[in-house]
């Protein structure tokens, strides 16, 4: 198979993270088609925003490689907020933003590797909580669980009289689910 290489990503990745950015915009749309918009449309300026949020917030952008061809991404920051009824502890996470491993490289604890790159950046700066917000029909909740992760909190969804689309229906049999959740 060949050894992973996880690294931070260089300006030379770019256009790697761009197609990466639509695949996974795609798969979610897969899973509810009617909150996600085509990932062509946005792949650029979320991009752009990704860059900026990492910038600003002590952030990382880690690739993986396999054999020296890209093979997905991970990037997350740091976020800061003061949430009165919790800790100092709480209010100060790292957050995974997004993740995508490439279809020909699933099932090969890539995620894993990515997610462990973050969880280090985060401890080398303090932080002690590891966060993120999946779709509830996202199979790969499973690799947040195998990696250490729990639900935190959970977002329930409800569209606002009745105005749920058939579409909504068949691409969400269960009320919609974000969880958020830590190490």
């Amino acid at each position: 198979m060949g050894d992973v290489v996880i690294r931070p990503a260089a300006p030379a990745d770019l256009s790697n993270l761009r197609l990466a950015m639509v695949e996974l915009q795609e798969h979610e749309r897969r899973l509810d088609a009617t909150t996600r918009l085509p990932g062509e449309q946005i792949a650029d300026a979320y991009l752009a925003r990704l860059r900026r949020e990492v910038a600003e917030k002590r952030g990382a952008i880690f690739i993986a490689e396999r054999n020296g061809v890209f093979a997905g991404f991970a990037v997350g920051w740091i976020i800061e907020r003061d949430h009165i009824p919790e800790s100092a502890n709480s209010n100060r996470f790292g957050y995974l933003s997004d993740i995508c491993v490439m279809p020909a490289y699933r099932r090969q604890r890539i995620a894993q590797r990515l997610l462990a790159a973050l969880e280090q950046h985060f401890a080398s700066a303090g932080v002690t909580r590891f966060r993120l917000f999946t779709l509830a029909a996202n199979a790969a909740r499973a690799t947040y669980e195998s990696a250490g992760f729990a639900a935190y909190e959970i977002l329930y969804e409800k569209l606002v009289n009745g105005r749920e689309t058939a579409a909504h229906q068949q691409t969400c049999p269960d009320e919609f689910a974000r969880t958020l959740q830590p190490i």
